[in-house]
This record gives structure tokens, C-alpha cells and sequence, in this order.
């Protein structure tokens, strides 16, 4: 009886060897194969993911955004979507908004650096200088930047920085956007040029479109303002002087169109925008650039560095393709101003 129980015994054991691998793990059958295939199918978000990425590997990126305004949302959604549509659940994102304030965005991004995050965004030219102060290591990209030559104090920028830092600007042709103040108010003896004084690419815009004017010989004057708290008086001044309003892409003014619009709508002055969020909440005309589009090829160049490896320093800063000419129907029709038929109305 003992011999048989023994021989029991020992062809169990054989058997569950001939089961399992010399790992351990259950051996390949059509039945475990067949099993596995169906997990899958049940499970679309865990599998979808891993053809997502090809690795399985997680990553952990920041976003640091200056301020909540339509331009620079848009920009962030992109970025966003193109990292979720690579990464989907591998990828965990952290998004913040300094609400206008650039020591805000320092506390933030300095946050990033100490939870060592594998990549930055800075959204806007604060938030990306903010981001340089605090890390050379950390990949840094930045969108909705103008002029990365200006922002970062770059001599003889060329298109790549040389540091930990890329990203996409959303600088559109000031010699289109000179050429446009010319189109639309051809008659124009004064252009007021109207930016915040603490926005560095502001400024380069400023003095671009300044040289573009003097080689036509239109006279223009700067009225620059330090904040939102003296911004309707300097508007208030350039209404009164001047018959044509420059505005570039600028974050101060762009949160605060409300406050010029309710002062130059009244006076009838035509105004030009750097971009189309600027212009659709007050102003008349602009060459426009697609923020999520710039957003969504700043997350292409996130997934470049974060799945390939690619080195963010000498990654090109990329622009958009496109631009169109476009218009507030709106503002228009309240100071009276007839529109050619090449631009499209911004839709709202």
C-alpha cells in the first residue's frame, strides 16, 4: 500500500513539473495563449496603453502655465493630448497655473525639480525663464514663447539653444503683421504700439515692427504700461494721439482686453493683435497661428526626448506652419470698419 501511495506521489509531482517551466511560470499552451488574448480584449485601456508607448515605462511630466487665458489654454491642451495619445496612463501630468505672477511660477516649477519630474513644459516666457533658473538637468520645453534668443539672453540664437531647453513659439511674420496695419488703414499717420514693459519678447516684437514702419515712414510711439493697474490710463493716452493700435502677443494685455476694448471700441481706433484670442476679445484684425497646434508639436518633441532619447538641446525650436488672415465681425461692426473679403471672420 505505502509503494502505491509513493507512486501516486511521485507521478503528481512529475506532472506539475511537466506543467510549469523551469521558472516557475505556467508553460506556453494554445489554452494559456488563447486565455492571455482574451484578457487583452477585456481590458482595452491596459492594452492600448503598452501599444501606446512600446515600453511600459511611466513618466511623470509638469506644466507650468503664466496665466488662464484662451491662447495659452489651447496651447496646454495640445501639449496634453499629444502626450495622452502616446502615453495614455504611463504618462502622469501636473498641471498648474501661476495665475499671472512670475514668483508663482519660480515656487512651481522649483516643485517640479525637487519631485524630479522627467520633463517641463513652460507655457509663456515667465514660466520658461522661471524653469531655466531652476534646473539645467530636467528637459525643459516651452510654447507660446515669441523669440527664445530674447526670452532665455541668448547671443546669436540660430534656432537651438545649446542648454536643456526647446519648445515652439508663437511668433507670427511681423512683416505680414506690419503689411496688415498698412492693408486696413493705409491712411494711418500715427501707429501706438501698446505691450507691458515687463514682457521681454513684447518688446522685441515692439522694435521689430517699429523697423517695418520706419522703412515705410509711418510715424508710431510706444505706450507701454507696467501692469493691469496703469494699463487704462496709457490706453486712454494712445486713444487720444494716435489712429491705428499695434498690439503684440502679450500675456498681460491679452488678459486684459476687456479693459482696452471698453476705451477703443468708443473711439472708433482699429486695432491689430499678434494673435486671434487677443483679437476675439477686442480687437479687429490679426495674422493668426493655432496655439493647440504649437501646444500639440511641443508634445511631439516631448515624446521625442521622453521614448526616443532625443537631446533637447539640440532639438530646433519649431514654429507654426501656417497663418491666416482673420477678423472680429464683432468689433467691426461696432466702430464701423469694412473688412476685405480675403479675411475670415474669428469664430466665437
Amino acid at each position: 500500500m505505502k509503494k502505491k501511495m509513493m507512486a501516486l506521489a511521485l507521478a503528481g509531482a512529475m506532472l506539475a513539473m511537466t506543467a510549469c517551466g523551469s521558472s516557475g511560470k505556467p508553460a506556453d499552451t494554445a489554452a494559456t495563449k488563447a486565455e492571455a488574448a482574451a484578457a487583452a480584449t477585456e481590458a482595452p485601456s491596459s492594452a492600448a496603453t503598452q501599444a501606446a508607448d512600446n515600453s511600459g515605462k511611466t513618466y511623470k511630466v509638469g506644466i507650468c502655465q503664466l496665466v488662464q487665458h484662451d491662447a495659452l489654454d489651447a496651447a496646454t491642451k495640445g501639449f496634453e493630448d499629444a502626450l495622452k495619445d502616446k502615453f495614455g496612463d504611463n504618462v502622469t501630468i501636473d498641471y498648474q497655473n501661476a495665475q499671472g505672477d512670475s514668483a508663482t511660477c519660480a515656487t512651481i516649477v522649483n516643485g517640479f525639480v525637487s519631485n524630479q519630474y522627467d520633463l517641463i513644459l513652460a507655457n509663456a516666457t515667465p514660466a520658461l525663464q522661471a524653469a531655466v533658473a531652476a534646473t539645467t538637468d530636467i528637459p525643459i520645453l516651452g510654447t507660446s514663447i515669441t523669440d527664445y534668443g530674447t526670452a532665455l539672453n541668448l547671443k546669436d540664437f540660430s534656432g537651438t539653444t545649446g542648454m536643456n531647453v526647446s519648445g515652439t513659439s508663437d511668433l507670427a511674420p511681423l512683416d505680414q503683421q506690419e503689411a496688415m496695419i498698412k492693408e486696413l488703414v493705409p491712411d494711418a499717420k500715427k501707429v501706438a504700439i501698446l505691450y507691458c514693459s515687463a514682457e521681454a519678447n513684447s518688446k522685441f516684437q515692439a522694435e521689430k515692427i517699429e523697423g517695418y514702419l520706419d522703412a515705410d515712414k509711418i510715424a508710431y510711439q510706444e505706450y507701454t504700461f507696467a501692469d493691469s493697474n496703469d494699463l487704462q490710463s496709457v490706453v486712454q493716452s494712445a486713444v487720444s494721439e494716435c489712429d491705428v493700435m499695434y498690439i503684440p502677443t502679450d500675456n498681460t494685455a491679452a488678459s486684459n482686453m476687456t479693459i482696452i476694448k471698453n476705451i477703443t471700441e468708443p473711439a472708433k481706433l482699429p486695432i491689430i493683435c499678434g494673435e486671434e484670442n487677443m483679437c476675439s476679445n477686442g480687437g479687429l484684425a490679426t495674422l493668426s497661428i493655432d496655439y493647440y497646434d504649437i501646444g500639440k508639436a511641443a508634445g511631439e518633441q516631448a515624446i521625442d526626448i521622453l521614448a526616443n532619447g532625443a537631446d533637447v538641446s539640440t532639438m530646433p525650436i519649431g514654429y507654426a506652419k501656417t497663418t491666416t488672415k482673420k477678423y472680429n465681425k464683432e468689433y467691426a461692426d461696432a466702430i464701423g470698419f469694412t473688412i476685405p473679403s480675403d479675411y475670415v471672420a474669428i469664430e466665437k
